[in-house]
């Protein structure tokens, strides 16, 4: 039988196919295709609640929390660690047979709620439902504080909404501080949501008329995820890339080659790269021309400061245009879910 494209692409070089926000079947699918991790965001329970065909297998889930939790957000937080528990499950054997570096499968808290303490009660809470489930972070500057205390106590951890080099970089020197002389080191990844960074730069560009090649946008987020990943490799070599937020196939197919993990949905990206079936290129290594990096620089701000090592400081990162953007998509799904509780209560 001839091996598909995922399959191809872990066979022939180092990138590796994670799938994100999956219903059980969409996991079993992923799974088959060669998926080795999974991520999900807040926006995971609501994506379940609005399927039809999983609706009533989340109302099985949810309708005994409600019966003990008089809080909605408290039922939600515990309805979203049940429902991931159960994918986290049909990711145990890769775990368990690659000794636990394969398998993994990352869940974020409340995006309302994002301080040091909740992050990390969150992440205690979430991470103790099975062995293979990892903590997702956003890395701000209360998340970076959360960051430092889950790896002092052993938790492996997502770093999440990077959209910046600098955000990624404070991560590698948090790592490499509270592991030096730590025999056993939690898994440590970050994840590049290049697919929101160039929907975040494309829009402001039809916004606001800017005159940029268009040619030059389209290599706007990879290019800020090449630099990423060559300068985090140099300064934290254990720290894994998780290239996320996938808008177009490129999303996929331009970071072939990179030792890192590119997480996509199943429908419209995955199953698309499997029906299409094109040939495995390795473009990560082809260099980003200085004339379109200049030009980017030149003409977008944002672009600059998700590029330039130095152009935010950590109390920056929520307020920056790219994660905030990123960040109402959860805002509003978990929003969703808080209302479809409300009236499930209500019965």
């Amino acid at each position: 039988m001839k091996a598909n494209y995922f399959q191809r692409v872990q066979a022939q070089t180092p990138t590796r196919f994670w799938i994100n926000n999956v219903t059980r079947e969409q996991a079993r699918l992923a799974i088959e295709a060669g998926a080795v991790g999974c991520t999900q965001n807040p926006a995971y329970t609501w994506k379940m609640m609005d399927a039809p065909e999983e609706r009533e297998y989340v109302c099985s889930l949810l309708d005994p929390i409600l019966q003990q939790e008089a809080d909605d957000t408290q039922a939600l937080v515990q309805l979203q660690r049940a429902l991931v528990e159960r994918v986290a499950r049909q990711f145990m054997p890769l775990y368990e047979k690659s000794g636990g570096d394969l398998g993994l499968v990352s869940i974020q808290g409340d995006p309302f709620h994002e301080d040091c303490d909740t992050i990390v009660r969150y992440a205690r809470y979430n991470c103790s439902a099975s062995p293979n489930i990892i903590a997702k972070i956003p890395v701000t500057e209360e998340g970076l504080k959360a960051i430092e205390v889950v790896l002092q106590e052993g938790i492996s951890v997502n770093a999440t909404e990077v959209l910046s080099v600098r955000q990624a970089l404070d991560v590698c020197r948090v790592y490499n501080r509270i592991t030096e002389g730590v025999a056993k080191k939690p898994h440590i990844y970050f994840s590049h949501i290049t697919g929101i960074f160039d929907q975040y730069l494309s829009e402001q560009v039809a916004r606001e008329e800017i005159e940029v090649c268009p040619d030059a946008l389209w290599q706007a987020g990879i290019a800020a995820a090449k630099k990423t990943y060559w300068m985090t490799r140099e300064v934290c070599p254990k720290m894994g890339f998780i290239g996320g937020g996938a808008r177009g196939l490129q999303h996929f197919t331009e970071m072939v080659g990179a030792d890192a993990c590119i997480t996509i949905n199943w429908k419209g990206t995955a199953d698309r790269l499997i029906e299409q079936d094109m040939p495995v290129v390795q473009r990560f290594f082809m260099p980003t021309p200085a004339s379109v990096i200049e030009e980017l620089r030149a003409k977008l701000p944002d672009f600059r400061k998700g590029y330039d090592v130095d152009a935010l400081e950590p109390s920056e990162y929520e307020d920056f245009g790219p994660v905030v953007l990123f960040r109402s998509g959860f805002e509003t799904a978990w929003k969703n879910a808080l209302e479809f509780i409300a009236e499930r209560r209500r019965g």
